[in-house]
């Protein structure tokens, strides 16, 4: 008996190790075999489906956090859209019977000299005319008294009209060269003269009024009205130029100044027009709004500008009209989704 129980427990002892073995020789096995099964029967790469592109662009606020940030929305619509034509302009003098005299601060010192000349030879043909009359005068006193001549008043009479002539001329002499270098910081008005391209010449509105804005400059934008000046053109270049009056000197342009011309197009086209405070962009320069889709949830969505005019965008791709387009706080959800502080 005791010999037969410890062959039992050697028998059980025998069989846990191959098992044990065998366990672990399993693994081992799976990885023998031929390269060329192991590499048929692994994936190429590992992918995952991930989420839709709106889904990681949305927000959704608690009311008082809309109230908070000061969320306002507008609702687009197809409407008439004015493109405009932007053209290069240089700020110059105001002359005188749309007559330009000053197109660059070198000039000045020219100009004010010329004017100082012009004003002098006024006062001089004014005095000149005063002594014609009163030769004239003298004359026809003198034959009236049978003291002189008929052929001495003749020549005093065409004294006093040559007289009369050379003031008008220098009159008009000193009004083309405009508004005295003197007074030209206190002056009320600036010209601008813009240069565009012949061929678009028939596609503007001429006798609209039109944004003036510096070369780089991001503040804002004054309006200039159109005024008649000198057809002036440029060959080399192929621009006609067009002239307009700024309202005021306080602008800060300065005479001589490179300034950039919107001029509102003849043509009108329908399409949606965004405001501009509205369109946020990020840092590679895509455009971006938000767009309520419902109660208090926003989609960031991309869209694409055709052109601005007149403070809004021309949106060609991306939204839908009926859409309600966040205009006020759009920058503060911008903040929110990638949590700026």
């Amino acid at each position: 008996m005791h010999v037969t129980g410890g062959f039992v427990a050697r028998f059980q002892f025998v069989r846990v190790c191959v098992a044990i073995l065998c366990a672990m020789s399993i693994p081992m096995l799976a990885g023998c075999g031929s390269g060329k099964d192991s590499a048929s029967s692994a994936p190429p790469a590992k992918s995952e489906k991930l989420a839709h592109e709106s889904e990681l662009l949305t927000l959704t606020l608690r009311p008082e956090t809309e109230k908070r940030l000061g969320i306002q929305t507008t609702t687009l619509s197809s409407r008439e859209v004015v493109g405009t034509i932007v053209a290069q302009g240089e700020i110059v003098a105001p002359g005188a019977g749309g007559i330009v005299v000053l197109t660059s601060s070198t000039d000045l010192a020219a100009l004010a000299t010329n004017q100082v000349r012009a004003d002098g030879d006024v006062a001089r043909a004014a005095a000149e005319l005063a002594q014609a009359e009163k030769q004239a005068a003298r004359a026809n006193a003198l034959v009236r008294e049978q003291a002189e001549s008929e052929k001495t008043r003749e020549e005093a009479l065409t004294t006093l009209a040559v007289a009369r002539a050379n003031l008008r001329t220098a009159r008009a002499a000193r009004e083309i060269l405009g508004t005295g270098v003197s007074s030209m910081a206190q002056g009320s008005t600036l010209w601008v003269r813009a240069a565009l391209f012949g061929g678009d010449l028939d596609a503007v509105d001429k006798g609209a009024p039109v944004e003036v804005r510096g070369i780089g400059d991001t503040s804002g934008s004054l309006i200039a009205r159109p005024v008649r000046g000198p057809p002036s053109a440029n060959g080399t270049t192929g621009t006609i130029d067009l002239y307009y009056v700024l309202p005021r000197l306080e602008a800060g342009f300065r005479i001589g100044q490179r300034v950039s011309v919107a001029i509102p197009s003849s043509t009108r086209s329908r399409g949606l027009a965004v405001p501009a405070a509205a369109i946020l962009s990020d840092i590679y320069g895509g455009e971006w709004v938000y767009v309520l889709t419902k109660p208090h949830v926003y989609e960031r969505r991309r869209i694409e500008v055709a052109r601005m005019s007149q403070g809004n965008a021309l949106v060609t791709r991306g939204l839908d009209a009926g859409a309600k387009v966040v205009t006020a706080g759009a920058a503060e959800l911008f903040g929110t989704e990638f949590g700026a502080k």
